[in-house]
């Protein structure tokens, strides 16, 4: 009679069905290191590989003559030191670029949930046309949208300029929109939120459109108004929703840098309107402190992971929200 497979590995000595398991279930928890190996491996010579080099270029005085020479120049922490000494970094630097995309961060994500409610509220073939409308303005590139912007306060002939002066606030051509610390801001900020309301609209319509219509129907029989069904029903479930559309969106507006470089006075000319990116650039490309500029930006990298630590805590704890 023959004897099965099965059984034929069973009769062989130490050949343990439990040993068989564990090493199957050993080579299953591998395969998908195994599968992400070759993107692992780009990822870590793409970025990992770049920013070792700036860390290790941030411990230099490193500019064209070490560049040319290939030679280094260690100097331990002393970009460090200059960087955190210096009142420049306290009086303009940190304010542009934490109370920029303060601001940014919180008008995005109440507008974008504004537009989030009304689209909720429409029939579903205008909630599809006026989502797709909007989703334009998340498509246009932040480059072409800079000059948009650009264009629209030109101090001479823009619209804005052209409007105010019709309107007998001002006359054209006596204000320039781009010296002034305050308004060039006020002019990105118009360029960040215009470009980000789209990504926390959609993202928060899409959690609304997971809440039941009973709990609304049971909080109207109740006699709830729209503001308390919005507290107790809609802001409760959205929570780990606002949470990831919060954290992104500070990621996104803390290194903001195109919609700054790319402005009238952005580009280096104006060092009041600095940020933590533009200020790094300055310093490795116009002044040609490549150390400098490396230990600027290793800065703002702790920062940004500090800031993507709390992002992934809060995806792994959505629900103790």
């Amino acid at each position: 009679m023959a004897i099965g497979l099965d059984e034929r590995s069973r009769a062989l000595p130490g050949a343990s069905p439990r040993r068989h398991r564990g090493g199957y279930h050993a080579a299953m928890r591998r395969r998908p290191w195994l599968l992400l190996t070759p993107a692992l491996a780009t990822l870590a010579i793409l970025l990992v590989v770049p920013l070792l080099r700036v860390v290790w270029l941030s411990f230099q005085d490193y500019g064209l003559k070490e560049l040319n020479k290939g030679t280094t120049n260690f100097i331990g922490l002393d970009n460090y030191a200059k960087i955190f000494g210096d009142s420049y970094l306290y009086t303009v630097v940190l304010p542009n670029t934490i109370g920029f995309a303060a601001f940014c961060v919180v008008t995005t994500v109440v507008l974008g949930t504004l537009v989030a409610l009304f689209l909720n509220g429409l029939p579903p073939f205008w909630r599809y046309v006026t989502s797709t409308a909007i989703m334009v303005a998340w498509a246009v590139p932040a480059v072409t949208g800079t000059y948009v912007w650009a264009f629209i306060f030109e101090p001479s002939n823009g619209l804005a300029t052209n409007l105010f002066d019709a309107m007998g606030l001002m006359e054209a051509g006596s204000v320039n929109w781009f010296l002034n610390r305050l308004s060039f801001y006020a002019i990105s900020a118009l360029n960040v939120v215009h470009h980000s309301i789209p990504f926390v609209a959609v993202t928060v319509l899409a959690g609304l459109l997971t809440i039941p219509d009973e709990l609304y129907e049971a909080a109207e029989i109740d006699g709830a108004s729209k503001w308390r069904q919005f507290w107790s029903i809609t802001a409760p479930t959205l929570k780990p929703v606002f949470a990831v559309v919060t954290i992104l969106s500070t990621i996104w507006d803390f290194k903001v840098f195109t919609q700054i470089w790319l402005m009238p006075g952005g580009g280096g000319t104006n060092p009041e309107v600095f940020n933590l990116g533009v200020w790094s650039y300055v310093q490795s490309f116009a002044q040609s402190k490549y150390g400098m500029g490396s230990a600027i930006a290793v800065v703002l990298t702790l920062v940004l992971m500090l800031v993507t630590v709390v992002y992934l805590r809060t995806l792994f704890k959505e629900e103790q929200l």
